[in-house]
């Protein structure tokens, strides 16, 4: 692979664009067929979710040698987009080994982590060759992976009893009123302060639901201790995980600003707790659950 990064030259240059420059250089083709008989072997597994994790790997091989010596930001992209690629792979090995009732919130944890390692792929590129905030795919990350981690909450209540479906639909619609306006503050299609309230609104309106609202009882009367203890866990992350964002909106839009790196460093850690160690915790509940009745 490093043979093939250094044939490409310096410019940052994506897996998909790799693949195709290399089948069409005939020096090539030999690594090529390899590669690809390679490919089709392990891609067997969960209908070839493994071969896009080695894409993203390979993305991350190239996106590394552009990283210059003291980037810190960088290599904080770079960092937690190995995490969340291994935990990736973990979320959907433990699916695959629980299974039952348990293998949609894994899954869903897999999928999170999936979807932000491979934006992360795409923020760093951009912070390397910029030096600016990757405001937008950040938001595009929030707006696929916020959604799935709140339901998280109502998938593990499913999980040890019947739930009332009006759960789900609140908390997405909540996910909603604080993701999009908050983006259109920041982007400039709404002004910073309503966008900023009304995104706290829908904060608000989460933390109500998980605290005291329908899920919050389901889970006091009918969930386990152990899944009591991840849904203590995951509300709280929610509480005080989740309040980097808004913090980091009001400094950076609303109160003159702040250093964009330090930010984004700050932002990057932030999804170890908000995307790593949330799905940790529903595969604690998911562990203990089913050992308990192994």
């Amino acid at each position: 692979m490093i043979h093939l990064v250094k044939w490409c030259g310096r410019g940052l240059v994506s897996f998909d664009t790799l693949l195709a420059r290399t089948l069409t250089n005939y020096k090539l083709i030999n690594i090529s067929e390899s590669f690809f008989m390679n490919v089709k072997a392990i891609s067997k597994w969960q209908g070839g979710g493994l071969f896009a994790l080695l894409g993203l790997g390979s993305g991350s091989v190239m996106a590394a040698e552009m990283l210059q010596s003291g980037d810190f930001v960088g290599y904080s992209f770079w960092l937690i987009s190995m995490a969340l690629s291994a935990s990736t792979i973990f979320f959907l090995m433990e699916a695959l080994r629980m299974g039952g009732k348990w293998a949609t919130s894994l899954t869903v944890s897999a999928l999170v982590t999936f979807i932000a390692a491979f934006h992360y792929m795409y923020m760093r590129e951009v912070w390397v060759t910029t030096g600016s905030s990757p405001t937008d795919f950040r938001y595009i990350d929030w707006l696929l992976t916020v959604p799935l981690l709140i339901t998280e909450f109502y998938l593990i209540l499913s999980a040890i009893t019947r739930v009332s479906g009006g759960i789900f639909f609140r908390l997405i619609l909540g996910t909603l009123i604080m993701l999009i306006p908050g983006y259109l503050g920041e982007a400039g299609y709404m002004n910073v302060t309503v966008g900023f309230i009304i995104g706290m609104i829908g904060w608000a309106w989460i933390l109500y639901e998980i605290f005291a609202g329908e899920a919050s009882k389901v889970a006091a009367g009918q969930a386990s201790a152990a899944v009591q203890k991840a849904y203590g866990l995951m509300k709280w992350t929610v509480t005080i995980g989740w309040a980097v964002y808004p913090i980091g909106y009001f400094l950076g839009y609303m109160a003159g600003g702040t250093d964009e790196g330090t930010l984004n460093v700050v932002y990057n850690l932030a999804d170890v707790l908000n995307k790593i160690a949330f799905g940790l915790f529903v595969w604690y509940a998911a562990n203990e659950d089913t050992t308990g009745k192994a």
